[in-house]
């Protein structure tokens, strides 16, 4: 069943969508023991890796091989997000970069860090998932602005981009134990800067974000992409052009914080607000004169204050067959943005059910733009449910 969301356009209501396929570790075979791999050598013992349970684990030790490389999970699941743009993917390259490394721990020669080695893993893993496919995408990609007055296009089948919770950073910052681990600053995991990621090529993907987001020495991205550093270099320049076409206007002059700051929640408060009292007028007082509001899985999206009001007009008339109904917010953390989560209930409708997950972009205190993913399996990954009783503030 599809009810209409808070643009009033068509979604598929809560109860009807389907279970998303959830990653799970796969636990390492036991028949399977570590052997020496091409392309894996290198690989000090780092900081808190600890020779004996190197040792163990490169002698088959699945308990010892889970206690090295597991310590990782949280920034390889960063890192293959920013090469990938998709949480799930994202999990999934991870495991596969466990079980790679399992397979090859033999060709783990201890002459750079456990963490390098895994990243070149990693790395490798996710430019043979990215050959041949289509980028991630958002609907203002695909075609302009639409009229909010028209009818609305199907959803489209296409891979778009997914926003990443912010409960699973890991770490946020570097530790004693991986003092050469990069803190997950905003600037380097914004839907903006994943968004214009995805217009690079692959092995440019991998160039900027080894180089300009984790510090790695040229040299060490040259041999990792088996290029030279010449080659690298100039990867890096067509990849920062690249970035600078399709990145906000105003993007250098965001200031790289790891949170949202105050005043960006006190406007986020207001939006919820205006949002679940259905005001327009509030809402068009925190909205900027050239607002961006999109909704994937549709291709639909709004430029312009007047745009997006007028979408929201009818939603919010009772009256009107476009009516959605009442909504409950929930603030949420994503992508190190002010997010909230949205739920909706329709007339006679007992509960509010599960409805998207919003992440804003705020600049000088207005809302700049809104990606408003409207896939239901988000609530699990941001540990959310699907309804909420009345009773639930």
């Amino acid at each position: 069943m599809f009810v209409r969301n808070a643009w009033g356009r068509f979604v598929r209501s809560a109860g009807s969508a389907e279970p998303r396929r959830r990653p799970t570790w796969r636990r390492v075979p036991a028949k399977a023991r570590p052997t020496a791999g091409a392309g894996t050598k290198g690989g000090r013992v780092g900081a808190g890796d600890g020779d004996e349970t190197v040792a163990a684990a490169r002698a088959g030790d699945e308990s010892a091989f889970t206690a090295l490389v597991e310590r990782h999970r949280g920034e390889l699941r960063v890192h293959c997000y920013r090469m990938l743009g998709s949480f799930d993917e994202a999990e999934d390259l991870v495991q596969e970069t466990f079980l790679r490394a399992w397979k090859s721990l033999g060709g783990f020669e201890g002459r750079s860090t456990l963490r390098t080695w895994l990243y070149r893993i990693a790395t490798n893993a996710c430019l043979d998932a990215l050959d041949g496919r289509a980028h991630r995408v958002l609907p203002r990609h695909l075609a302009g602005p639409s009229d909010p007055s028209a009818a609305l296009s199907p959803p489209a089948d296409i891979a778009w981009l997914q926003p990443y919770p912010d409960r699973l950073w890991e770490p946020v910052a570097p530790s004693e134990a991986e003092p050469d681990s990069v803190a997950v600053t905003r600037e380097t995991i914004e839907l903006a800067f994943l968004a214009a990621l995805q217009h690079l090529p692959p092995r440019q993907r991998a160039a900027l974000i080894l180089r300009d987001v984790l510090d790695w020495p040229a040299k060490r991205v040259a041999a990792l992409l088996e290029g030279s550093v010449a080659s690298v270099n100039s990867a890096l320049q067509r990849a920062r052009a690249t970035l600078k076409e399709h990145l906000p206007e105003r993007r250098l002059d965001w200031a790289p914080s790891a949170e949202p700051t105050e005043r960006e929640r006190a406007v986020l408060r207001r939006y919820m607000d205006a949002m679940e009292r259905a005001d327009l007028t509030a809402i068009a007082d925190l909205l900027a004169e050239d607002v961006r509001t999109e909704m994937p899985p549709w291709p639909t999206w709004f430029r312009g204050r007047d745009a997006v009001v007028a979408a929201l007009a009818a939603s919010w008339d009772e009256g009107s067959p476009e009516y959605v109904g009442r909504f409950r917010m929930l603030p949420v953390r994503a992508n190190r943005q002010p997010a909230v989560a949205t739920y909706v209930r329709g007339l006679g409708e007992p509960a509010h059910r599960a409805f998207g997950i919003s992440v804003l972009r705020i600049e000088d205190d207005w809302i700049a733009e809104i990606v408003a993913f409207h896939d239901l399996g988000l609530f699990a990954t941001f540990a959310l449910p699907t309804t909420l009783s009345p009773e639930h503030r």
